[in-house]
């Protein structure tokens, strides 16, 4: 991907690189859309999509492998929604 983007944009690959991991990065306080959905914010990437966090309630499931009961916490996820223009491109 950092190849691409440094050929189009016109910047060398370390350049490129370095911005893709500004943008993306997911470790803690670096990633500008992982910073954003850790404030609850959504993410709207123009004719690309949005990202944003939801949440799932505590519920019951079993252990595939003995049938046992058990517990699964709550816990929030990140959800993306492809925009109109990327879902039609990929349908056609």
């Amino acid at each position: 991907m950092a190849q691409k983007l440094a050929r189009k944009a016109d910047l060398t690959q370390a350049v490129a690189s370095e911005v893709i991991d500004l943008i993306f990065d997911s470790d803690p306080g670096k990633g500008i859309i992982a910073v954003e959905l850790d404030a609850g914010d959504k993410v709207t990437i123009s004719g690309f999509g949005t990202f944003s966090t939801k949440s799932r309630s505590a519920r019951k499931g079993r252990n595939p492998a003995t049938g046992q009961e058990i517990a699964i916490p709550a816990r929030k996820y990140v959800h993306f929604a492809p925009a109109k223009g990327l879902k039609d491109r990929i349908a056609q």
